[in-house]
């Protein structure tokens, strides 16, 4: 079972997102907050496995939250819900260690998938919200996108054959056990290299992960 803490401002917005995630028999809404502050309380009563943030929300916003639960409550990812206007935030939500990113309009199935993804200890960028981070990372112009290429794949190339595997299949977002069956090795093993990939890159988590994979031109948003 995965237990979800759910935070929006909206009540509408909350009313349907627990209608999709309770529709689910693995999905468990266990508390639903109204701010950030309120969430990271919820998180600390219930541990939940996920934390599902809206980004703007009132008082605490979804970004401070996302910072207080990855460093306060590791045991907890954080999925932020955002919009196609919200790209400024995803930056800092990927800073703070968020694991993943579905919009708010996106397909049910989606949302569902991505949660399933992070539970199973990978990482979700819907497409739409990769694209647009690539496009975000690209905006300083051709200088600035050659500049952080090299220095990614610099950072890459650090590490063995296996790991730069690893890592491109991270950035499809596959979680351990799909990683393992995929190259036909144990989900143990994928486990060390996916630590070792994230400490010799020193990032913090998967999705920043898979970000550095884009720059360095190991694999391609989907």
């Amino acid at each position: 079972m995965i237990r979800i803490v759910l935070a929006d401002d909206e009540r509408m917005v909350r009313a349907g997102m627990r209608a999709i995630l309770s529709a689910d028999p693995g999905i468990e809404v266990v508390g639903e907050a109204a701010d950030g502050a309120e969430a990271v309380e919820l998180v600390r009563e219930h541990r939940p496995d996920i934390a599902l943030l809206d980004v703007q929300m009132p008082g605490t916003d979804g970004l401070a939250a996302t910072a207080a639960i990855t460093s306060g409550f590791p045991g907890t990812a954080v999925v932020i819900l955002t919009t196609f206007s919200e790209d400024a935030y995803i930056a800092g939500a990927l800073s703070g260690g968020a694991s993943g990113f579905v919009l708010k309009t996106g397909d049910p199935r989606e949302l569902v998938a991505g949660l399933r993804a992070v539970a199973d200890g990978g990482a979700y960028l819907s497409p739409e919200v990769a694209h647009r981070i690539i496009a975000e990372l690209g905006a300083t112009g051709t200088a600035g996108r050659m500049s952080r290429g090299a220095a990614a794949r610099e950072r890459t190339d650090r590490l063995s054959a296996r790991e730069r595997q690893v890592l491109g299949l991270v950035s499809e977002g596959l979680s351990n056990d799909e990683i393992a069956a995929r190259l036909g090795i144990a989900p143990g093993t994928v486990k060390v290299h996916v630590g070792s990939v994230l400490t010799r890159l020193g990032v913090r988590n998967r999705v920043q992960a898979a970000v550095l994979a884009y720059e360095a031109g190991l694999s391609s948003p989907r």
